[in-house]
């Protein structure tokens, strides 16, 4: 037979159970879907796309139409019959003044001025930041100050001097002339970007290193950039969009046989010749942004990293 005390006993652990399964469950109560906080969130996300989205839907459907269609004046309209003739022509036969091969040519000057300009401004940078953030000599920090400093200046202050200094060294009006110049604009940015991101891998990493016997190359190559891939999309990122998108450098210190992509979409939009052909602007437009937003797309979740690693450090 049970003792007084475990018949007790049991009857305590029955009622506790009893008293828990009344009191029902426990814990925080999950929210409600539809609340009003998340009503208020989520219709304010979808109205700021909509509004960011909607010039895009118009430049696309007015591309993708033809001028009968797009004299009816409903620019908010999918194309009843679409065509690709528009994309076709801004992108061969558009003209601008005396040249009618549309933004092809200006597509491959664009090509041959970023990426030699993005090879060499990242190369130097992130050797340069790599030396200011882990071999740091007398004045490192005044050199860096000065070189921040440098990207505060407006550009427009030495558009003529620059033009000064390209017309006598034998460089304006040439390619390779403007490739030094968004070389030399994208340095001071990118110094810091590779800077805060080399100052933020360990100390220890470093002088083991060291104590191996590694001098400055080959920590930088065996060991730094391995580690450095998130900031190096960082900066490919920022200097494609950058330099693609000019349109000031551009301008200035190239000549018609030379000018980037910006400068002929720039031409055809706004040319006074004939008839205005809003669906050749659009296609034209959008062919222009292109190549900035595929990057971006393919390494948006690296350019994330990149900035949560190395831009907000230091």
């Amino acid at each position: 037979m049970s003792s007084p005390s475990a018949i007790a006993g049991a009857v305590l652990a029955d009622a506790a159970i009893e008293s828990r399964a009344d009191a029902g469950p426990r814990g925080a109560r999950p929210r409600r879907a539809f609340s009003r906080r998340n009503v208020f969130l989520y219709g304010t996300l979808i109205l700021v796309a909509v509004y960011y989205l909607l010039p895009l839907y118009v430049m696309v459907v007015t591309s993708l139409k033809g001028m009968p269609e797009i004299r009816l004046g409903n620019i908010f309209a999918p194309p009843v019959e679409i065509t690709f003739e528009p994309w076709v022509k801004a992108w061969a036969t558009a003209c601008t003044g005396l040249n009618c091969d549309g933004l092809s040519r200006g597509f491959w000057n664009s090509v041959r001025i970023t990426v030699p300009s993005v090879i060499l401004s990242i190369a130097i940078a992130s050797v340069n930041g790599y030396a200011l953030a882990n071999w740091r000599f007398r004045g490192s920090e005044t050199f860096f100050a000065i070189l921040i400093f440098g990207a505060f200046i407006p550009y427009q202050v030495m558009l003529y001097p620059i033009v000064i200094l390209l017309r006598e060294i034998g460089l304006y009006g040439t390619l390779w002339g403007l490739v030094i110049v968004h070389t030399i604009f994208g340095m001071p940015i990118l110094t810091l970007l590779f800077r805060n991101y080399f100052t933020s891998v360990p100390e220890e990493i470093f002088r083991a290193a060291r104590v191996d016997g590694a001098g400055f190359w080959a920590i930088y190559f065996k060991i730094m950039l391995p580690m450095a891939l998130p900031i190096f999309v960082v900066a490919i990122i920022l200097q494609v969009t950058g330099i693609w998108n000019d349109f000031l450098f551009g301008v200035v210190y190239t000549k018609p046989d030379t000018y980037p992509m910006t400068v002929q979409l720039n031409n055809i939009v706004n040319s006074t010749q004939g008839v205005k052909e809003y669906n050749i602007n659009m296609a034209a437009t959008i062919l222009t942004g292109l190549a900035p937003l595929a990057i971006y797309f393919v390494s948006g979740k690296l350019f994330v990293r990149g900035i949560a690693a190395g831009a907000v450090k230091g």
